[in-house]
């Protein structure tokens, strides 16, 4: 074998090292997204049995995390990657935290879920949530998708998506308060509401985190700080010089 073909066959292996990894990260957050999933609908359905198997699947998540964490360190010491491939897996590393983090959120609810199935359910049938989790539901599975392609345009408008997440939010917790003041008996149920509300806005968060990142794999910028508009004009523009360059 020439120095050539050895080249393209270490280039080959690193390659498939790489779609290994980002396939793990998406079976991860695909386990994520049917802890969401399971936790919102024992709340809403009162299933107990439901809400404790979403906590025993913590386990699978976080097994999953550490897994890949091992692999990002080991490709990093035996690769020494640089451009692309380096900010993949420095996105990965970032990613998976906040995937462990969604699992946690919905772990929290399926706590909660558990322990509401006792009482008798309001005659709403948590209907808010059930809209919320839809909303969190969609962030974090457009998070997944930009991520799996690397989509740049498709993050930043998940990015956008969540303040429609935080003023739904903030509409639950003007509404709980309200229920709290005018009956002191709804407060313990007002509280779990409103902390199986806050656990979804979190996870709006964490989505729109991952698509950070995915704008950091694509582009190389770090966007966490930035506002969207200005982020949007800048890749913009950079697009229009890159075309400029190319018809040149």
């Amino acid at each position: 074998m020439d120095t050539s073909d050895l080249s393209h066959h270490i280039s080959s292996r690193f390659n498939e090292e790489l779609e290994r990894l980002r396939s793990k990260v998406l079976r991860m957050g695909g386990l994520v997204e049917e802890q969401l999933q399971q936790a919102v609908r024992a709340l809403v359905e009162g299933d107990s049995r439901l809400g404790e198997q979403v906590v025993r699947r913590d386990v699978e998540v976080n097994a999953l995390e550490v897994s890949i964490d091992e692999d990002c360190s080991r490709i990093l010491a035996t690769r020494s990657p640089t451009a692309s491939d380096l900010r993949l897996i420095v996105a990965v590393i970032k990613t998976i935290t906040d995937l462990e983090r969604v699992g946690d959120e919905a772990e929290k609810i399926g706590y909660i879920a558990s322990r509401l199935a006792t009482m008798e359910r309001p005659s709403d049938r948590y209907r808010e949530i059930k809209h919320l989790g839809r909303l969190a539901q969609d962030l974090v599975h457009g998070a997944l998708d930009a991520f799996a392609r690397a989509d740049a345009d498709a993050a930043l408008k998940i990015v956008r998506s969540d303040r429609i997440l935080d003023e739904e939010y903030e509409a639950i917790q003007r509404q709980c308060i309200t229920f709290m003041m005018e009956d002191p008996r709804t407060i313990r149920r007002a509280l779990d509401v409103l902390w199986v509300a806050r656990a979804l806005e979190r996870m709006g968060d964490h989505a729109k985190n991952i698509c950070e990142y995915v704008v950091y794999i694509a582009h190389g910028k770090d966007i966490r700080h930035l506002s969207i508009d200005d982020v949007e004009r800048d890749l913009q523009a950079r697009r229009a010089e890159a075309g400029n360059e190319h018809g040149a």
